[in-house]
């Protein structure tokens, strides 16, 4: 009878990892990780700290430095089995004196406006007449003949009626990120991006961009102008065409300097040779201080490791925190870690990767296949008590994504978008902006999927 039941259980699919009993208990633990992250949580003030003390993290800089030195020093005092520096070169680009512009529409009458360099941009002090442009597509239309000796405005908006603001920004950041390499084909002289923002205000936003292979005697300065900038000088053009655009930047690329990811370990009891990471990157724009992008991500990240120490959960595979270096403006921490794992012949089975800001998290976004998201959907009720239902296939994040060998899981966590793109990149992203319990919940609904992966695996 004994060997009749088991046949019967295999037979219809049952398993007892989906037992009633099962569900009680992973249900428990996870209303303790809840728990303790939003009454003893120790995420808002690592972010405190790494915000509000050290600051701004670019690559390259002394204060990415410290904030190595001091995410290492927090982790080994969690008491992890193994916490290492792992090297890595990185960009050093040096944004200089503060920018200028200003919008003349006559000997007498000019307005200042507001701008910032764009991530590897040249220095350059640029004064011409512009030309307004929906996008890139638009600049074939224009030729030499219209575009020489011009500055060309990028002014497409992120569109506004797209629920996802991450698939606004993916419709319009193309401008920003090869726009002075195009333009500069048809003999522009300068590019003025239109900021990656939803709403009207008046904080330029940067980001990287890229010359791409063009020759460095043809590269042409390039800045982002805030919105409310935007809509002024695209009014003006429409009154006056001629009026010209001045603007100065300052910035420098210097030669490629040493930097590290940091990263933590608990190593498995059972399976240790079976990887689960946890992921934000270090490094930040030199705007603001890099509270949502991605310090937000960087502690919740830490916390998930803290949390499993805490309340005593010992994993049965190998969980690490892996703090990357250089997403902003390169993604060599995210290139170098996939290099050395694959050198090493690790096993990673799961990676979770938090950079879309501390706000209320509604869910992940995972990269996998159709058995393993089966598996992962099977959980999701778990979370439904938390208001966390959005359990959807899509992209996961930048640094974990060099991972991805059509084995490896990978998931990024998906939190309400829809303030985020007023603090990117931005004099705005500032600890401020946090909101404690919203950047705990985001911990805990990490520590909680991390869980269920180590505990049923794939």
């Amino acid at each position: 009878m004994k060997h009749f039941l088991i046949t019967v259980i295999i037979f219809l699919g049952w398993s007892p990892v989906f037992s009633q009993s099962s569900v009680t208990q992973d249900s428990l633990e996870i209303r303790r990780i809840y728990d303790m992250a939003l009454l003893k949580g120790q995420a808002y003030q690592w972010l405190d700290h790494l915000s509000n003390k050290i600051g701004p993290r670019l690559s390259g800089s002394y204060n990415a430095e410290r904030a190595v030195q001091y995410t290492k020093q927090e982790l080994e005092e969690l008491g992890l089995d193994k916490v290492w520096l792992q090297s890595v070169m990185v960009p050093k680009w040096v944004r200089g004196a503060k920018e200028t512009a200003y919008v003349e529409v006559g000997p007498d009458s000019r307005r200042d406006v507001k701008i910032t360099a764009l991530g590897g941009s040249i220095s350059g002090s640029i004064k011409a007449e512009v030309v307004e442009v929906q996008g890139i597509e638009d600049l074939a239309n224009l030729g030499q003949e219209q575009l020489k000796g011009k500055i060309v405005f990028f002014n497409k908006p992120m569109q506004a009626n797209l629920i996802n603001t991450f698939a606004a920004y993916g419709g319009c950041v193309a401008q920003r990120y090869s726009g002075a390499a195009e333009a500069a084909k048809y003999g522009a002289v300068g590019v003025m991006v239109r900021s990656m923002n939803l709403r009207l205000d008046d904080f330029p936003h940067t980001g990287t961009m890229s010359y791409g292979d063009l020759p460095v005697s043809s590269r042409i300065p390039a800045a982002a102008i805030s919105t409310n900038d935007a809509e002024y000088l695209s009014g003006i053009l429409k009154l006056q065409k001629d009026a010209q655009l001045f603007f100065q930047v300052n910035s420098e690329q210097l030669a490629d300097v040493e930097s590290f990811n940091v990263i933590g370990e608990i190593t498995g009891s059972e399976f240790p040779g079976e990887i689960i990471i946890v992921g934000g990157h270090l490094d930040s724009w030199d705007l603001g201080d890099g509270s949502h992008d991605d310090g937000a991500g960087v502690v919740q990240s830490m916390e998930v490791l803290r949390l499993f120490k805490e309340l005593g959960i010992k994993p049965k595979r190998t969980l690490r925190v892996v703090l990357f270096m250089n997403e902003e403006n390169g993604l060599r921490g995210g290139n170098k870690y996939a290099e050395m794992a694959k050198k090493n012949n690790e096993n990673h089975i799961f990676a979770l990767e938090s950079d879309a800001g501390g706000f209320t998290p509604r869910g992940f976004s995972f990269d996998t296949g159709d058995a393993e998201f089966a598996k992962i959907e099977s959980w999701k009720h778990l979370f439904e008590p938390y208001l966390i239902h959005l359990f959807e296939r899509g992209g996961s994040g930048a640094d974990i994504g060099p991972l991805k060998n059509g084995k490896t899981v990978l998931a990024g966590l998906r939190p309400d978008s829809q303030r985020y793109f007023d603090h990117h990149h931005s004099d705005n992203d500032t600890f401020e902006h946090i909101n404690k319990r919203e950047l705990e919940l985001g911990a805990a609904t990490m520590t909680a999927l991390v869980y269920l992966v180590d505990k049923y695996g794939f």
